[in-house]
């Protein structure tokens, strides 16, 4: 269920990996700006770009929303062991609200996925209809505070690829914007002019569209614009989620610590579901190699300073990995 690395990429396919992670220009033309930039043709950058994603390097083209700023979102875990996560991980990959789906060692949460929806109505529906399917329980872990999300990946691990998105501030999300957000959910149309294709489709001027996705990003309700990639094909074939039982009064502390990490890509709070899942901080960390992330593991906790209950759990594979759905 892993994509191959691609280190001989042909030379622009490598680039545009490398520059369209940081952002996708928001102009009429946006592939001749990119292809003035990169010294090739308007058309060379598109068929690149179509080319990266039909070999799996990359999802789409287009929009990352922060959770829980448009609609609604939480991860959940489906409490099976690791004898039944193929069957429960084809079941729960067919639902529409879930956006992603990952098979995780452990003793008894072996199957984790998030559920996206319009509204907290609508993602509770879903978590109960997973569990009815089931027959199994699901625990849910809403998000209680966000420090890294979504940085994106590169060639290099060690280097941050995307710097840190702005926190999203008090901003009115207009229906227009769910209208755009829906419109590219699956990725910008691969075509010289795409937000006049968006506006066409949606009735309105493609100047309202780049406005309202600039307002977007300003606004820190859209956390990156531009080249969505599958970590394992850039080589990053280890995964781990690590879970610490951070106590709500040290975990601000203790996360700002994880943040000189350049390996944790993803660093987060959630709802601890006590006495059997204590834990409140989550640090993703991806590495070339399982080695590599488990030595990240371990200077994790010389950095946290103080003993730290804690569980990892590495990905064995992905069922589903998707954008957030404004469509349905």
């Amino acid at each position: 269920m892993s994509t191959t690395f691609h280190p001989a990429l042909p030379p622009l396919e490598r680039q545009l990996v490398a520059t369209l992670l940081r952002g996708f220009p928001l102009v009429p033309a946006p592939f001749a700006a990119v292809a003035r930039k990169c010294d090739a043709s308007e058309r060379d950058v598109i068929e690149a770009v179509r080319g990266l994603i039909a070999k799996g390097i990359a999802t789409r083209l287009g929009a990352v929303v922060r959770p829980n700023t448009i609609g609604a979102s939480t991860l959940a875990a489906l409490a099976c062991p690791p004898s039944e996560v193929v069957y429960f991980g084809k079941l729960i990959t067919g639902i529409s609200g879930v956006t992603h789906n990952y098979a995780r060692e452990h003793d008894w949460l072996a199957l984790w996925f998030v559920v996206c929806g319009q509204n907290q109505a609508a993602v509770d529906a879903t978590l109960l209809r997973i569990e009815e399917m089931c027959g199994r329980q699901v625990i849910a872990f809403p998000l209680e505070r966000e420090y890294r999300i979504d940085l994106g990946f590169g060639f290099d691990p060690h280097s941050r690829v995307c710097p840190p998105s702005p926190a999203a501030k008090a901003m009115d999300v207009l229906p227009i914007d769910r209208e755009i957000l829906a419109e590219i959910e699956d990725g910008l149309p691969l075509e010289p002019r795409p937000y006049d294709h968006v506006a066409h489709s949606l009735g309105c001027t493609e100047e309202r569209v780049r406005e309202r996705l600039a307002r977007l990003l300003e606004g820190g309700v859209v956390k990156r614009f531009g080249l969505v990639v599958r970590h394992r094909s850039l080589g990053f074939e280890a995964n781990a989620m690590v879970v610490f039982a951070a106590g709500s009064q040290d975990v601000d502390d203790i996360a700002q610590r994880f943040l000189d990490i350049p390996a944790v890509t993803l660093l987060y709070a959630r709802r601890p579901a006590p006495p059997a899942w204590p834990y409140r901080l989550y640090a993703m960390i991806h590495g070339r190699k399982r080695a590599d992330v488990q030595a990240e593991i371990r200077e994790l906790l010389r950095l946290a300073g103080r003993p730290l209950p804690h569980e990892v759990l590495f990905s064995t594979a992905c069922f589903k990995q998707t954008g957030a759905r404004f469509s349905a």
